[in-house]
């Protein structure tokens, strides 16, 4: 089986669209020897933040000198951005082959997802990698999620807010619930900043799996103006004058969980000390997180896609502005249909000065009539363009060499923006 072949068998699994719930998972890694069982795992959920906080730990590790894997998703332009070692994405070959091996051990009874089938391969090239840790990023919620097949030696739920609702409940205390999933029994959890009734679902779910919990604010501290010069404390060490390579002040509270996560899990051996942990915060990078791609004017990507990240998009966006009078800010901006569009462009709207309306290269996604009817009050310019490498366009037209770009709302919008500037093709599938 080619890579293109590969992958369009991967493709044709949409049909089976989200499909929580973990028998199928177990009956394919059965199947293939369990390699979960293999391997040495920490274990990362939230609404928002996860992804950023699962690069840090991976990061930090790899300082350390350890043999790394990291599984994320959504990948933005290539699929094989969501299974690394060592930094490095997955080959094409290799992928290739794990397909045709999981496809085999599927066949004749078992159907299983597009994020079953690529979290198994994930399993399987680390293990067969020989990794010394594997860092998984959960894909939704977390109770039924595909990753909840291993028992790691620690996990953290980064933040918890409203987003797939029609997966995960209605309420955050709901949505607390199904990302309590991945607490194990006397396996170490570390939580961020999570509101008080999620706060209390989580906290409850510890106390009766005997879970160690380790809570931002209570039982370990950031305190810092912004990324560039912070302090993470807890009961056992103070690290000062941290830096983060990712930008915004909320990935402070990513890099606490990060550093709280990896001391929760030196119990279990997985060790990163003082030098490994500033240089791997250091040197971080995460694509689509307050990226910043070109310059005069600056273009800025960020993913955020709910309304809590839209918040965080927005303080960020608020103090460069401030700093730089001179600027207007134009928003491209793209969603998908089932998130609250009202909700996202609230904190962001007294910001921005034009706003351009596009649509990403996927059916769900919302269209520019549907994005304007959350504009109905709103007094300033807004424009369209179809594609968003047009609507990248039409906003370098309107902006002057002073002003900000920035383009959010989707992750699946980021990935077609920088497959358009790096002159790919665009991937029919992020999810």
């Amino acid at each position: 089986m080619t890579y293109s072949v590969a992958i369009g068998y991967l493709y044709g699994l949409q049909k089976h669209g989200i499909k929580l719930g973990l028998e199928t998972m177990h009956a394919l890694l059965g199947r293939i020897g369990h390699p979960e069982r293999q391997l040495r795992t920490l274990h990362i959920g939230g609404t928002n933040g996860k992804g950023s906080t699962a690069a840090m730990v991976a990061s930090i590790l790899q300082a350390s000198g350890l043999r790394v894997g990291l599984y994320t998703s959504p990948h933005l332009v290539e699929f094989r951005e969501r299974i690394r070692v060592k930094g490095e994405m997955i080959p094409e070959e290799r992928v290739a082959e794990l397909i045709t091996r999981l496809r085999a051990a599927a066949a004749p009874d078992l159907e299983p997802t597009f994020f079953e089938i690529t979290t198994a391969m994930a399993l399987m090239h680390f293990a067969e990698s020989y990794v010394d840790v594997a860092v998984l990023e959960v894909g939704l919620g977390g109770r039924f999620d595909a990753t909840n097949v291993v028992h790691p030696a620690a996990c953290a739920i980064t933040t918890i807010a409203l987003d797939h609702q029609e997966y995960l409940g209605q309420t955050e205390d709901a949505i607390a619930f199904e990302k309590a999933g991945i607490i194990k029994p006397s396996v170490p959890v570390v939580i961020g900043n999570l509101g008080p009734e999620a706060s209390g679902v989580v906290s409850r779910v510890a106390r009766e799996r005997r879970a160690p919990l380790w809570r931002l604010g209570h039982d370990f501290f950031v305190e810092g103006d912004g990324s560039e010069h912070f302090t993470y404390r807890s009961v056992s060490r103070v690290f000062g004058g941290l830096m983060c390579g990712l930008a915004g002040r909320h990935q402070l509270e990513n890099a606490a969980c990060a550093l709280a996560l990896l001391e929760a899990a030196a119990q279990a051996g997985v060790v990163a000390d003082e030098a490994a942990s500033r240089q791997g915060l250091q040197s971080v990078t995460w694509e689509g997180r307050l990226e910043l791609i070109d310059e005069y004017p600056k273009v800025l990507l960020d993913g955020a896609h709910n309304p809590a990240a839209a918040a965080a998009l927005a303080r960020y966006l608020q103090e460069y502005l401030a700093q730089r009078p001179d600027s207007r800010l134009i928003l491209v901006w793209g969603m998908m249909r089932d998130k609250d569009h009202r909700g996202f462009i609230a904190p962001l709207q007294s910001l921005v000065s034009e706003i351009v309306l596009t649509q990403a290269n996927l059916a769900r996604s919302a269209t520019v009539q549907e994005l304007r009817a959350s504009l109905a009050k709103w007094r300033r310019p807004i424009l369209e363009a179809s594609l968003p490498a047009e609507a990248l366009l039409v906003a370098r037209k309107r902006a002057t060499s002073s002003d900000l770009i920035c383009v959010a709302g989707s992750l699946m919008l980021l990935g077609d923006v920088k497959a358009a500037v790096r002159g790919c093709g665009l991937s029919p599938i992020r999810g």
